[in-house]
């Protein structure tokens, strides 16, 4: 019957006696863990050391030393060959075991790498979203002439999604945006005596800018991270490479229709978004301005060209693809875990609302400089 391992420390002696085997392990950690042997400073024996193996020799080499035990392995020749070996193999081992160096701190060094990393991904990145802007182009080109090719019914469904029930919302946020619009356009208006100048300011800045930025950062939020999520899934699933196995073109099926879902949908939002933002600065008009509604859309009629309401049109269907290609690009970028896409899904929210702002600037310049 096996005697499980103990541990006899007198004033000038220490003993390693019975059996330091795997069965016994959980015994004899408890004596290593409550044992000073680490800082004994007298003769140790193991002669009566019974029977040993891996996990045994480890607590010894934990309890006397790695250096320690190997000295003693080498002058034990009472022990059987066997066990020398043992005791030699797994204290060198576990001695030559260190824990890693933290590596040097060099902050100036760190930093720069870490903004090398950070442009080179970002060059990475455009570079994909450049060739999936190609692809997108290529395959829209090559469908235009074969109508029989045309996905009708999935055009129709993402016109429901991403148009259809984005109006509510639209509308809500672009009312009340009008309405702070005007609200504040009063204030300041109204220390200079130009308080009738607010309709100008309502209608200049949702027909040229808020309609259709707000339209499409709603989109960028909502619809790209649906795109994401939906292709993302799809591709964790290996339903992309099962549609590539059938001989169908992802291209063709999943991105297109979306894509010009999109770029149908956000001028008919931008339009719904300009119409509700005048009407909320309608609304504080008539109510703070003693402007009514009459008076409000002549003024509206008599001083605002229709070139503002065309430039705001105009950039609806360029932030509308630049929105779906990027919520599309995510998703065939996710690796095949939930948590990637989680990951896709909020770098395309974030791109397409970084390229929209982005555009809008570079935009307003352009039509600023041309003077549209």
């Amino acid at each position: 019957m096996s005697t499980p391992g103990r541990i006899d420390q007198q004033e000038d002696r220490l003993s390693i006696a019975g059996d330091w085997v795997l069965a016994h392990y959980r015994h004899l950690r408890g004596q290593v863990e409550r044992s000073a042997a680490a800082e004994f400073g007298g003769a140790v024996s193991l002669e009566d050391l019974g029977e040993l193996d891996t996990a045994g020799a480890a607590l010894l080499v934990e309890l006397l030393g790695a250096a320690r035990l190997e000295a003693l392995a080498s002058e034990a020749a009472y022990l059987p060959e066997e066990r020398r070996a043992l005791l030699e193999t797994v204290a060198r081992a576990m001695g030559a075991t260190r824990s890693p160096e933290p590596p040097p701190s060099r902050p100036i060094r760190d930093f720069l790498a870490r903004t090398g990393q950070v442009v080179e991904a970002l060059w990475h990145q455009q570079r994909l979203l450049m060739g999936f802007i190609g692809m997108t182009l290529v395959t829209i080109l090559r469908l235009l002439p074969r109508p029989h090719r045309w996905r009708f019914t999935a055009l129709v469904v993402h016109l429901h999604q991403t148009g259809l029930n984005a109006v509510p919302i639209v509308a809500l946020l672009t009312f009340l945006v009008g309405a702070v619009v005007a609200f504040l356009g009063a204030t300041v208006l109204e220390e200079f005596g130009a308080t009738i100048y607010t309709v100008d300011l309502v209608a200049y800045s949702f027909l040229r800018e808020f309609g259709v930025l707000l339209a499409a950062i709603l989109l960028a939020g909502r619809t790209a991270s649906a795109f994401t999520a939906q292709i993302g899934s799809m591709k964790a699933n290996e339903e992309i490479d099962a549609i590539r196995t059938q001989g169908l073109s992802p291209m063709e099926l999943l991105v297109v229709p979306r894509v010009l879902a999109l770029m149908i949908s956000l001028p008919l939002l931008t339009f719904i978004g300009m119409m509700s933002g005048i009407m909320g600065g309608a609304v504080v008009c008539a109510v703070s301005l003693d402007i009514p509604f009459s008076q409000f859309f002549i003024i509206l009629e008599r001083d605002i060209p229709l070139q503002h309401f065309l430039v705001g049109m105009v950039k609806a269907p360029v932030f509308a693809f630049l929105i779906a290609v990027v919520g599309c690009l995510e998703g065939f970028k996710v690796s095949g875990s939930a948590q990637s896409v989680g990951e896709h899904t909020t770098s395309s929210v974030v791109q397409a609302i970084f390229i929209v702002i982005l555009m809008n600037a570079l935009a307003a310049l352009f039509f600023m400089e041309m003077g549209w």
